[in-house]
């Protein structure tokens, strides 16, 4: 059954689609976002550790294949607001360096096609519909000119004495700037209880600034945004030109449908989008959509990242609300001075229920005793576009992510060097785990946006070369991956490429 065209129709409604719905809701046009996934159900189980990683409550079931064809389970969460209804809220700015060309210890980042000014007024915004608290110039790699839009979130006192510790030894420590519904001076007029099931938990009381809350719901109340949950997109057809979009088919609570619709928008997350492309090969396309380059579902990144837990036995951590401290001094210097080497930032309290998923065969008092007397960070280097490194459909249709990591040895100077640090202020044990594929977290690539058709996929506002009324508005535009937390820069391409979009409609 084919239904009545709409203008533009989103598919998917995490950071940049939700982001992008919200840009548009009030243009007037009439507009449909499609989300695989429900809306994510509240319970006691949004806050359980035990429920959300040991039993992985919220994780999709679906697997995909590693670059060794063995089968694992990615760390998608298909509900509405994507994956932003699990991130830990750290919504920070790409560095003005990160657009340019940078040389690391494993190879090139490459420069982007536009540059931080370009960005910068999106930037601002974004970080004004996602309520982020933050200290400007508290670090001296932060390119802002402006004031947050919030005041940061305190550091309670077991962190105010970790961060005066990291400043004796000479180091700028600041306040992670975060997404959170929360006013310390009025508490009852946020949301936010600082409690410790944020990063990596649905927040039961809608407190962190998700996709789903400050984005698609808002749109929703404007009237012209329609939206259908539990819409599976199969493919995209293109008329017999190849050249638009012509129609969309969907499976949804069993039924098929298909779309018609004058602007197409993919947002499903840098590896389900290009596979969406790739799936929807046809005659005029028979290596996928928008692949006349090549390079879809090349140069997949997810960063290096590494969870990383300093113990001072018989000193109890008292931190409830723990993630509210970063660290960037290695973040363009290594001890030469010559190599980036990436970000340091706290994670939410990691409790025992938390390490009992990843460490079964540990006794649970064990884990216990380390998780009270932990202090836990997220240690993150940017790891380096390959094109080897891909997203690719198997022969029976599965989707395989092959993925050889990159730019390891920047990664492991950063956990020694902040290892010895920790050690330097009185935490003995120091025990790490670098992360595998299965992260999935940080995602992007895969759908690189750049000048030139030859070896881009689309162009600097996220329009496909190829197909003139195809976007896609995710992770997947980026050229590199910096070493931060990407969501903040998918929020703000998404709202400038919905300026882009407004003010060229009827050219396309």
């Amino acid at each position: 059954m084919t239904e009545t065209p709409y203008d533009l129709t989103i598919i998917g409604s995490g950071a940049g689609g939700g982001t992008l719905a919200y840009a548009l809701a009030d243009w007037g046009k009439k507009i449909l976002l499609l989300e695989q996934g429900p809306y994510l159900p509240k319970s006691t189980d949004n806050w359980s550790p035990e429920a959300v990683f040991h039993h992985s409550r919220y994780k999709t079931k679906e697997k995909w294949l590693d670059i060794q064809d063995n089968p694992f389970s990615p760390g998608m969460n298909y509900y509405l607001g994507g994956n932003t209804k699990v991130y830990g809220a750290v919504l920070t700015r790409l560095r003005k360096r990160d657009f340019e060309n940078i040389q690391h210890l494993g190879g090139l980042s490459p420069e982007w096609p536009i540059s931080y000014e370009d960005l910068e007024p999106y930037y601002s915004t974004a970080e004004n519909i996602y309520n982020v608290h933050g200290v400007q110039n508290e670090d001296p790699t932060d390119p802002r000119e402006t004031e947050f839009p919030l005041p940061p979130i305190s550091h309670e006192p077991y962190i105010d004495d970790l961060s005066e510790s990291f400043k004796k030894l000479g180091l700028n420590p600041y306040h992670l700037p975060l997404g959170i519904n929360l006013d310390e001076q009025n508490p009852r007029a946020g949301k936010c209880v600082r409690c410790k099931t944020c990063d990596g938990f649905p927040c039961l009381l809608d407190a962190k600034s998700d996709a789903a809350v400050n984005a698609v719901e808002p749109a929703l109340k404007q009237g012209n945004v329609t939206l259908i949950r539990n819409a599976k997109v199969l493919r995209l057809n293109t008329s017999s030109s190849g050249r638009e979009i012509s129609s969309i088919d969907t499976e949804i609570d069993g039924e098929k449908r298909s779309f018609k619709s004058n602007i197409v928008v993919v947002s499903c997350g840098a590896a389900k989008s290009a596979e969406l492309l790739l799936r929807s090969a046809n005659e005029s396309h028979p290596e996928g959509l928008s692949n006349s380059s090549g390079q879809v579902g090349r140069n997949y990144m997810a960063h290096n990242n590494a969870f990383l837990m300093a113990v001072k036995p018989g000193k109890p951590n008292t931190a409830v609300f723990q993630k509210t401290l970063g660290i960037n001094d290695f973040y363009f210097n290594d001890k030469s001075g010559k190599y980036p080497l990436g970000n340091i930032q706290l994670v939410g309290k990691l409790q025992k229920g938390m390490l009992t998923a990843e460490k079964p065969w540990v006794p649970s008092p064990i884990l216990g005793y380390l998780a009270d007397h932990s202090v836990d960070w997220w240690i993150m280097t940017e790891d380096l576009p390959h094109p080897d490194n891909r997203v690719t459909l198997t022969s029976r249709g599965d989707l395989k992510l092959s993925l050889k990591q990159t730019n390891t040895q920047a990664h492991k100077e950063l956990i020694q060097t902040f290892s010895s640090l920790m050690r330097d202020i009185g935490y003995p044990l120091i025990l790490s785990q670098i992360l595998g594929a299965e992260t999935c977290s940080h995602q992007v690539g895969t759908i690189k946006f750049g000048h030139d058709p030859k070896n881009s996929v689309l162009n600097e506002f996220c329009q496909s070369h190829d197909i003139h009324n195809l976007f896609v508005v995710d992770g997947s535009f980026f050229p590199s991956s910096s070493a931060m937390n990407p969501a903040l820069t998918i929020m703000a391409q998404a709202l400038r490429t919905g300026d882009w979009i407004r003010n060229n409609y009827e050219n396309l």
